[in-house]
């Protein structure tokens, strides 16, 4: 290819004859004269050889016109293939493209507060959380679609409660804003279909809509599957946690830089954007909506309550009475009667009990007080059994005398 582009320059602009340019390039005449005859690029073209697939691939084309989907495995045993298996599943994934169906992806913009997509990352790293046990807990991804503004936080688990919970803190504290959409793929917390109980009243109070994508769309939500490539490629390598909280704490700083990171196809930078974004969003609601797990039960004789697989101590007073239990993603709190009668911070492992030792001597005093005897008060009231002769007419001295 390079004799060949010399060849031309030489004798085209330099006006050398073919018999110069032998001599200058060191090449026979012949060669030469072809080169100078060729007035495209040369390549070198050997006809295609026959393969055993040759004689099995129109009864493959018709099985996979009939059945796009069907593994090459059961190909090979249709039409009889007896060579190299890796060899035909080459071949037929070669084949398969042209009758698999069609599914064309459009190119997507977005309007500036429009929406936000969302999504969980599990991220591949094992996070203390307490009492000797390690976990992954799901990480809830919002990503500004406009701006591509990135937000984030670990949750204690994926139930609706948490899930909702952590959607407020990231557009109130990181967004400070509310985009007109939430767009979310067939997540349970969220729900599949029909939304789960409790999104209706917390969109409502928000006046933002779910918008839940149908089934292998994930197009629909590319920015934020990118965002949490990003995360697990960027941000967790080399890193190591103590605690969820840890967790959040370095991923609240490394967002920070990512975000002031230029974004070539935005042409600007997420930190710098996200103020359009913001200014087109609707406002943060004058009243925050209701929030965390939220249940009613009557305190018994074990003066624990159980919050999501983890049971709390409460102060023993309250045994048989009404109390109501609210746990966010930091606290549980405990209360009945206008008063607090337990506050804990939240635990992250299973199967695990939280003692307020306050409680554990309250119930000991309890137990105290209730294994002494009483003794009767000399203000006892003690009736007089004629008392109740004279109350209904009796009078067994007159009864004798007769």
């Amino acid at each position: 290819m390079q004799d060949w582009a010399e060849i031309r320059h030489l004798h085209f602009s330099e006006g050398l004859s073919a018999r110069a340019i032998a001599l200058r390039l060191g090449l026979a005449r012949d060669t030469v004269s072809r080169a100078l005859r060729i007035e495209s690029p040369p390549r070198y073209f050997r006809p295609a050889a026959g393969s055993a697939f040759d004689g099995v691939e129109p009864g493959v084309r018709g099985l996979l016109a009939q059945f796009p989907s069907m593994p090459a495995t059961v190909l090979a045993e249709r039409v009889g293939w007896t060579g190299s298996a890796s060899w035909f599943r080459k071949q037929v994934a070669l084949l398969r493209p042209e009758y698999a169906p069609k599914d064309p992806a459009d190119r997507l913009s977005y309007r500036a507060g429009d929406q936000a997509q969302c999504d969980l990352w599990f991220p591949p790293a094992k996070v203390p959380l307490g009492g000797g046990q390690v976990g992954s807990p799901p990480v809830l991804v919002v990503v500004a679609s406009f701006s591509r503004f990135i937000t984030a936080q670990m949750l204690p688990s994926r139930t609706t409660p948490d899930l909702l919970a952590g959607i407020w803190l990231l557009l109130q504290q990181r967004l400070s804003a509310v985009p007109r959409r939430l767009v979310w793929d067939n997540e349970a917390g969220i729900g599949r279909g029909r939304l789960a109980e409790g999104v209706a009243g917390f969109t409502g109070t928000l006046a933002t809509k779910i918008v839940q994508l149908k089934p292998f769309d994930p197009e629909s939500k590319g920015i934020v599957e990118r965002a949490n490539g990003y995360l697990e490629t960027s941000f967790l390598p080399g890193r190591q946690f103590g605690s969820p909280a840890d967790f959040n704490r370095q991923l609240v700083e490394w967002l920070a830089i990512a975000n002031g990171r230029p974004v070539r196809a935005l042409g600007g930078r997420p930190a710098e954007l996200v103020e359009v974004d913001r200014t087109a969003m609707l406002p943060l609601p004058p009243v925050a909506p209701t929030l965390g797990h939220r249940s009613r039960v009557r305190l018994s004789r074990d003066y624990y309550v159980r919050v999501a697989g983890n049971d709390y101590s409460v102060d023993p007073t309250m045994i048989g009475r009404m109390v109501e239990i609210h746990a966010g993603l930091d606290e549980v709190v405990v209360n009945a009667e206008g008063r607090q009668w337990a506050r804990h911070q939240r635990a992250w492992a299973n199967r695990s009990t939280i003692t307020d030792p306050v409680h554990v001597e309250t119930a000991a005093r309890l137990r105290t007080t209730l294994s002494q005897p009483r003794h009767a008060s000399g203000d006892d009231l003690l009736r007089d059994l004629a008392d109740y002769d004279r109350a209904f007419g009796v009078d067994f001295a007159a009864e004798v005398a007769s």
